[in-house]
C-alpha cells in the first residue's frame, strides 16, 4: 500500500459527527524520558493531531517500545493518517529519526505499511479494513537522523472508520497527562492466563470500562459490560460503580516458572479485596493476557 499524501489539515480536524466508539487509550512500556520528563513524548501526543506534540521510542530501535492503543468499544478502521517524525519545526524533524515502516496488528489480523519521510499527514487506506478494540502499532523500520542512535518519533496517527476520525484535535485537553491515570492507563485482564474472559481498561478521561466475555454461554451466562469513573491515589485504584466505591491495590506479579511450563515475565496486577467485592472483580487483574 502506498500512502497519499494530504496537505497539513492538523487544526481542521473537528469532532467526529458518527456515534462508534472513540479512542480511549494510547500506552508504551518505555518511551524518550519517561522518567524525566514523562510529558514530552508520551504515547497520548499521537492523539491529538497536533504539530507540537509527539511520542519517541526511548532508543533508535523503536521495535522495543509498542504502542497499544484501545478504543470504548469495537470499531471498524479502513483508514489511517500517519504524520512521521518529530514535526515541531524543520529542525526537530532532521534532528530526530522518522517511522518509515509501520505495523498495527488488531486481534485477528494486521497490515504493514511504508510512508514517505516528509512532514505532514499520509493517509493509509486499509482494505481490507482491521476491527476490534484493541491494537498494537510498532514502528519496524525507520529514515535515520544525522546521529543513527537518535529515538525514532512520530507525531500523529489518526483513525478513520467510514469516513470519520476516531480522534483529533478536540481531546487535546483530555490528553495531558497525569500521574495517576499513567499507572493504570490500558486494559488489565483476569481469567485463565492467556485467555481472559474479564477486561478491565482504564481510559485518559478518567473512566473505566469493565467487560466479561464468556467462553460458553452455557446456565445462562451472558456477556456484561458496565463502567463509571477512577481515579488513582498512591497505589490505589478506586473505582466509583453505580453507587458503590470499590478499591483495587496495584501490586507487582512475579514470573511464572519455566519448569512449569509458565513463562509468562513479571509484571503488575490489581487487587480487588473486601466481602463486598463484587464476583466480576474477585480475580485478581493482571497487565498482560
Amino acid at each position: 500500500m502506498s500512502p497519499r499524501t494530504l496537505p497539513i489539515v492538523l487544526l481542521l480536524l473537528s469532532a467526529p459527527a458518527a456515534a462508534a466508539p472513540g479512542v480511549g487509550y494510547a500506552t508504551s512500556t518505555s518511551y524518550y524520558k519517561k522518567d524525566s520528563r514523562p510529558t514530552l513524548y508520551q504515547p497520548l501526543n499521537l492523539l491529538d493531531a497536533r504539530e507540537l506534540t509527539v511520542w519517541c521510542s526511548r532508543t533508535s530501535d523503536a521495535a522495543e517500545d509498542p504502542i497499544r492503543i484501545g478504543f470504548r468499544g469495537p470499531v471498524t478502521i479502513d483508514e489511517i493518517r500517519v504524520y512521521t517524525g518529530n514535526g515541531t519545526d524543520d529542525d526537530t524533524f532532521s534532528e530526530f529519526s522518522r517511522a518509515k515502516k509501520i505495523s498495527l496488528k488488531g486481534p485477528t489480523r494486521g497490515t504493514t505499511f511504508t510512508v514517505a519521510d516528509q512532514r505532514g499527514l499520509q493517509a493509509v487506506t486499509l482494505n481490507p479494513p482491521l476491527q476490534g478494540e484493541q491494537f498494537t502499532l510498532e514502528v519496524v523500520d525507520a529514515f535515520p537522523a544525522d546521529d543513527p542512535e537518535s529515538p525514532v518519533c512520530l507525531t500523529d496517527v489518526v483513525f478513520y472508520s467510514d469516513g470519520k476520525p476516531l480522534n483529533g484535535n478536540w481531546l487535546t485537553q483530555k490528553l495531558k497527562y497525569d500521574k495517576g491515570h499513567a499507572q493504570v492507563l490500558g486494559t488489565w485482564y483476569a481469567g485463565y492466563k492467556g485467555a481472559p474472559d474479564r477486561y478491565l481498561s482504564f481510559f485518559f478521561d478518567g473512566t473505566f470500562r469493565f467487560l466479561f466475555e464468556p467462553f460458553e454461554k452455557k446456565h445462562g451466562m451472558k456477556e456484561r459490560s458496565y463502567g463509571g469513573d477512577y481515579e488513582v491515589r498512591g497505589n490505589n485504584v478506586i473505582l466509583q460503580l453505580g453507587g458503590r466505591r470499590l478499591v483495587g491495590k496495584l501490586t507487582a506479579t512475579k514470573a511464572g516458572n519455566k519448569d512449569e511450563f509458565d513463562d509468562t515475565p513479571a509484571g503488575r496486577g490489581i487487587t480487588f479485596e473486601g466481602k463486598d467485592v463484587p464476583d466480576d472483580f474477585k480475580q485478581a487483574f493482571r497487565d498482560r493476557t
